[in-house]
This record gives structure tokens, C-alpha cells and sequence, in this order.
């Protein structure tokens, strides 16, 4: 039991951290646009993926951005399986996100990273 709630927890080393990370994945990355969000996606050199999330204030105050991030960050640590190995991920969500559900934003995410891995 107490592996498996280490397998659904959100640790450090899953966390895309610092600018120059960002600006890497931005440049480099591929872009899939959702309802919702843009997910930027870019290779690195890890066995696991890290998460990103760059919440502007297009989206609203700070209790909005901070709903969309915990809302992005619960889809990722509940769903690990979908996201591809050794890549980084910046999610930048848009006020249409807090339209869907988990359930649209998990069918969706599904969709993009079958297509992902087709090309």
C-alpha cells in the first residue's frame, strides 16, 4: 500500500524547475494545442517525465491561475501512465479549462499523446 500512494505522489524530481528548463522546452519543444491548455512538449535524457506549468494572468486573479495549476497537477500525478517517458512537459492553460471536467481533460490528453507518438 505504501508504494502505491509513492507512485501517485507528485515528488521533486517530477517537477520542471527553473528558467533555464522553460526556455529549453519553449524553444525546442512541440507544441499540442487541447481545449483548455497548449502542452509543449520536448525531449530530455531522463527515464521519467517532469511537469511544468506556466499559468499567466490571461486566466484570471491568483486563485484562478492557482486552481488551473492544482487542477493540472492532479491530472499528472493520477494519470503518470499517459504521459510519455523522458520528456518535459510545460502545460499553459487558458480560462476554457475551468469549463471541462477531469474526466474531458484526461480523454483529451489521451488523444494528443496517441497522436504524439504516431509521428
Amino acid at each position: 500500500m505504501r508504494q502505491s500512494l509513492h507512485i501517485q505522489s507528485l515528488s521533486k524530481k517530477e517537477r520542471l524547475t527553473g528558467a533555464e528548463n522553460f526556455i529549453r522546452v519553449y524553444q525546442k519543444g512541440r507544441r499540442i494545442k487541447l481545449p483548455g491548455l497548449t502542452i509543449i512538449v520536448a525531449g530530455n535524457d531522463l527515464p521519467y517525465c517532469r511537469l511544468g506549468i506556466s499559468a499567466g494572468k490571461k486566466i484570471g486573479e491568483a486563485a484562478k491561475r492557482n486552481r488551473a495549476k492544482r487542477l493540472i497537477r492532479e491530472l499528472f500525478r493520477t494519470n503518470k501512465r499517459i504521459f510519455p517517458a523522458g520528456h518535459d512537459l510545460v502545460f499553459v492553460p487558458y480560462r476554457k479549462i475551468f469549463h471541462l471536467d477531469l474526466n474531458e481533460l484526461k480523454g483529451n490528453l489521451i488523444k494528443a499523446f496517441e497522436v504524439l507518438k504516431r509521428c
